[in-house]
């Protein structure tokens, strides 16, 4: 009976994994395959001649070069700038002593209720008074004030788990708060960082609403409206609209890889004094 229900789990699991993997294999085989003017059946995905023609097609098209470095630039400078300040101020919230404490940071953790889409007119308004309407400093600032307040509240759960008898020998050598935080706090968090890089990177990445709303000239737009307009012209050369899709799924990747091996961790005081 144990062998059974053992078989059903593995069954169950593996077609979990094929309902997952399929649409992102068909999409792969699809980008692949030329003069696809409907989509194809798996069977003739299957056995159609492969061709990389699709990608360098889809990369010189309607500026879809510019636009992907344009993304490439404000998710990695987003991702950087948003990490760092939640960082900052996870340590202030989790190790300094000031007062209404924990009023402010409940409030700072109210904004995450208020939907997003409610935000567009008064953050329009705002970066239109500061005359930041069609930049990218402007678009980087609304990224980084939206993501860095989830970002504070899981870092300073996880600042607050490092023991303070890490911060003893620091402090009897005379080294400051930000020696603190950056010779001990910085190294043990890596794996909480990590993972918040890639949410800032991919969430800033994807993002189209709000750059759609803040980016007004056409050579500063960001892949994701670059996707929108060639699907629109190329709704039906699946093929090269797939192949491209594959591209601005690259970064994501690649983020992924670098990254995977500094999600968190539970033992925190790894690498830490020992005993």
């Amino acid at each position: 009976m144990r062998k059974l229900s053992t078989w059903i789990v593995h069954i169950l699991l593996v077609l979990g994994i094929l309902v997952v993997i399929g649409p992102f294999a068909y999409m792969i085989l699809t980008s692949l395959t030329a003069d696809n003017f409907s989509l194809p059946s798996p069977g003739k995905l299957l056995y159609a001649e492969k061709t990389l023609a699709n990608y360098p097609e889809a990369w010189s098209k309607n500026n879809f070069s510019r636009y992907f470095v344009n993304s490439l630039f404000i998710a990695s400078i987003t991702m950087a700038l948003s990490t760092s300040l939640a960082a900052l101020t996870a340590y202030a919230f989790a190790r300094f002593k000031f007062p209404a404490k924990e009023f402010l940071f409940k409030l700072f953790l109210f904004t995450m209720f208020v939907p997003a889409i409610l935000n567009i007119i008064p953050q329009f308004t705002v970066i239109n008074a500061l005359g930041m309407v069609n930049t990218y400093p402007g678009l980087i600032m609304l990224y980084i004030g939206s993501g860095v307040v989830g970002s504070t509240f899981f870092l300073r759960g996880f600042f607050e788990r490092i023991p303070t008898e890490l911060e003893e020998s620091i402090v009897i050598d005379g080294g400051t708060r930000w020696t603190i935080f950056y010779k001990i706090y910085l190294p043990l968090s890596l794996p909480a960082l990590g993972t918040l890089g890639i949410f800032a990177f991919s969430g800033t990445w994807d993002e189209f609403i709000v750059a759609l709303t803040i980016i007004k000239t056409e050579a500063n737009r960001t892949l994701p409206i670059a996707l929108q307009l060639f699907r629109g012209q190329y709704a039906t050369y699946y093929g090269l609209f797939f192949a491209a899709s594959m591209i601005a799924l690259l970064p994501i990747l690649v983020i992924f890889t670098v990254f995977q091996k500094q999600f968190v961790n539970p033992n925190l005081t790894e690498g830490g004094i020992k005993g």
